[in-house]
């Protein structure tokens, strides 16, 4: 009887480094890391006819956690913002560097950073972890908004290092299902209040009874300010009334 193709995978240790394809054409452990982010909280982004903003699931419900702490919403600079979905501790390391480029593009021209130059290059990290041994792949998807050149911008990108441009996009937990709605849902004239309006209403049909309000974060960015706006779980009913 023959062997299924996992077990063939293990026995002859295509999936024990990132640096070896599988006779099927794929890296496992990058595989097996696509898979750690869709078990990872979920967050939409969307871009607005006056801004672009990020809503995350902190999916933290535990009294004894300070909600601060479980933030799901980065702030890279003054007009550019990140989510992740994954392991947030690697999320961390990569949001670090960002916040590093971000603050020396302003010492040494003396201007904003755009956003694609954010993306660019912590994808540029993540796809030489999927390149080189000793190391694992990142377990995490990025998405970064921001505006640049006075208009909205939504990048996402996955463990390989590659990055689109989005309209809007989710990433985590539940991912598809969200994009398919949104796909149906989505105009270009939508203003942030009522994307994340819409947002909520995706999350609340995708959840079902362990949709919760509070588990929720927002952050946004108007065209003509420019600047992080944070929306916290208990404001947010006020925001999308």
């Amino acid at each position: 009887m023959d062997m299924p193709i996992d077990m063939q995978h293990q026995a002859m240790g295509y999936d024990r480094t990132a640096t070896m394809f599988s006779p099927e054409g794929t890296i496992l452990q990058v595989e097996y890391a696509q898979k750690t982010v869709r078990l990872g909280s979920s967050s939409i982004g969307m871009v607005c006819s006056d801004g672009v903003f990020i809503i995350a699931d902190k999916r933290v419900k535990d009294k004894l956690v300070i909600q601060k702490s479980a933030s799901k919403v980065f702030e890279i600079d003054s007009h550019i913002i990140a989510g992740a979905a994954g392991i947030v501790s690697d999320a961390r390391v990569l949001i670090e560097k960002a916040q590093l480029l971000a603050q020396q593009h302003r010492i040494t021209y003396d201007s904003p950073i755009e956003p694609e130059l954010i993306i660019k290059e912590l994808s540029n990290v993540q796809q030489q972890f999927t390149q080189y041994g000793g190391a694992r792949p990142f377990g995490v998807s990025l998405m970064i908004a921001g505006i640049g050149n006075k208009k909205p911008e939504l990048y996402i990108n996955d463990i390989t290092g590659n990055y689109f441009s989005y309209h809007a996009n989710a990433i985590g937990e539940n991912d598809e299902k969200i994009r398919e709605k949104l796909r149906e849902s989505y105009k270009p004239e939508l203003n942030i209040k009522k994307g994340v309006k819409l947002a909520l209403e995706i999350f609340k049909d995708v959840q079902g009874k362990s949709f919760d309000m509070e588990r929720f974060e927002l952050a946004y960015i108007r065209n003509d300010e420019g600047q992080l706006h944070r929306v916290n779980e208990t404001e947010l009913r006020e925001f999308v009334k």
